[in-house]
């Protein structure tokens, strides 16, 4: 028998007897490669990257070795594992994922964002879960919170998932500081972070790490992917060959780079009254949810989103994936199109349809021909981002009350994005936040204002803001 039998009876061995009887309930015979490769690394305690192509089970390739090390630790109050997901959509998908686990394996298990009941807040302040599902900006107000710090000294494990959606932004300095803040009053914890897309993964390694040393598993897999591409002389002509392949597919999804594309490409499909909807981040969560579950169910026959669906959103299996217009970026299409054939050896397929402009056909012909030989953009880790370091100052003036200067640069400094910046930055920041009456600042002593809360709530989320305007017709 081959080497690789051998390595996963072992692996399948070496798991809780209690894991290997769950994965027999959940319907989950055999090991994938990405699983293969990650468990023992994970079971060993050390920190991950795991890079693998979407549908080869990531989320298991973490969870697994965690459960199996959660069920074998000493029991203690307190949450042990946080799930960071970049979207709250994500945070209740990866609940019904992971709920039908905990109940197999009795792993309490909750969701933390800015949708949780004010009753679900209090319950898991008072009754913390063993397991947190959150997003970064949630974990900023938990690390503020006196029952939920306190509940966070239990932490053991932290995954982020679609690390590559929060690296390159304001959003991944903040959690990267956060990390750290988090290592003050939890101690060591293992990090695992997983992705679909990453080109540069030693960079987005040291993000996640800080100062830990971080072991990359890119397991390559040449999954099977077909991208065409096709010009529309105009936007009628578009319409028509998106109207085509929605007959001849079964579930479509449409993927456009904004929302008002999305709601004119809606409008104009409807209108020929084709059976589909729309889906970004404007609508109301009762909308959004609505429109999964209509395609989840088979209810309509495509469904026009924005980068809203482009993550693991569990919206039941799509046959094919249409790219309107140029998307701009190669992990952008290979994470779009990697929606389809979202099952081990079926093939992923996926069209770009072009309108109006030739410059932009010739760009997604080269994006297409360079995904499919999985060149990937380097993601860019932005450096020493002064506002979000203003936030965290604030935020952990808040948090202690009163905290040395020093100890607040050797908290920022091991964080990736700021491990090389200069002290008197640091002070600077530091003194246009007192002349703002944030802090005060006495022998390098901080001190929290009434001030310094407003402003870490008001700073909090760095997501760029999106205002519409509603227009009333009156003619």
């Amino acid at each position: 028998m081959s080497n690789h039998f051998y390595i996963l009876i072992h692996l399948l061995n070496v798991l809780d007897e209690r894991i290997k009887n769950a994965m027999k309930k959940l319907g989950l015979h055999e090991l994938t490669l990405p699983q293969q490769k990650a468990i023992p690394e994970i079971l060993n305690g050390s920190h991950c990257l795991l890079i693998a192509p979407t549908g080869m089970g990531k989320t298991e390739a973490a969870l697994l070795p965690v459960f199996h090390q959660f069920l074998n630790s000493r029991a203690s109050n307190g949450i042990k594992i946080l799930y960071v997901t970049p979207l709250r959509a994500l945070n209740r998908d990866m609940l019904q994922r992971t709920l039908q686990w905990g109940k197999e394996l009795h792993i309490k298990i909750a969701v933390r964002h800015g949708d949780t009941p004010k009753q679900e807040r209090q319950r898991q302040a008072s009754k913390p879960p063993d397991m947190l599902i959150t997003t970064p900006e949630t974990l900023q107000i938990l690390l503020a919170g006196k029952k939920l710090r306190k509940a966070l000294k239990s932490v053991r494990w932290l995954i982020i998932d679609e690390i590559h959606e929060l690296a390159s932004n304001e959003r991944g300095m903040q959690l990267a500081i956060a990390l750290e803040r988090l290592k003050e009053i939890a101690g060591n914890f293992q990090r695992i972070g997983l992705s679909a897309t990453i080109g540069n993964a030693k960079e987005v390694a040291k993000f996640l790490g800080g100062a830990e040393e971080v072991k990359i598993i890119n397991v390559f897999m040449e999954k099977a992917m077909r991208i065409d591409v096709e010009y529309a002389e105009d936007m009628e002509v578009a319409i028509e060959k998106i109207e085509k392949e929605l007959k001849k597919h079964e579930s479509t999804l449409i993927f456009v780079n904004t929302r008002d594309t999305a709601e004119l490409l809606g409008a104009k499909l409807i209108e020929r009254k084709n059976s589909i909807e729309v889906h970004h981040g404007s609508l109301s969560r009762e909308a959004r949810v609505e429109a999964e579950e209509k395609f989840k169910n088979g209810k309509i026959k495509g469904l026009i989103c924005t980068s809203s669906l482009e993550l693991g959103i569990d919206i039941g299996r799509a046959d094919f994936i249409i790219q309107f217009n140029s998307p701009r970026q190669v992990a952008r299409i290979i994470q779009r199109v990697g929606r389809s054939g979202h099952r081990i050896g079926k093939v992923a397929k996926g069209k770009i349809i072009v309108s109006g402009s030739i410059e932009e056909y010739g760009e997604a012909c080269v994006i297409a021909e360079r995904a499919l030989e999985n060149k990937i953009e380097d993601i860019k880790i932005r450096k020493n981002d002064l506002s979000v370091l203003a936030n965290q100052i604030a935020a952990m003036a808040n948090e202690y009350g009163e905290i040395e200067a020093k100890k607040i640069y050797g908290i920022v400094r091991r964080a990736y994005p700021y491990q090389n910046l200069p002290y008197d930055v640091f002070i600077r920041v530091i003194e246009e936040l007192k002349k703002n009456g944030v802090i005060w600042i006495e022998n390098e002593l901080i001190k929290k204002r009434k001030k310094a809360t407003f402003y870490f709530i008001e700073n909090i989320s760095m997501i760029p803001d999106e205002r519409s305007i509603d227009v009333i017709d009156v003619t």
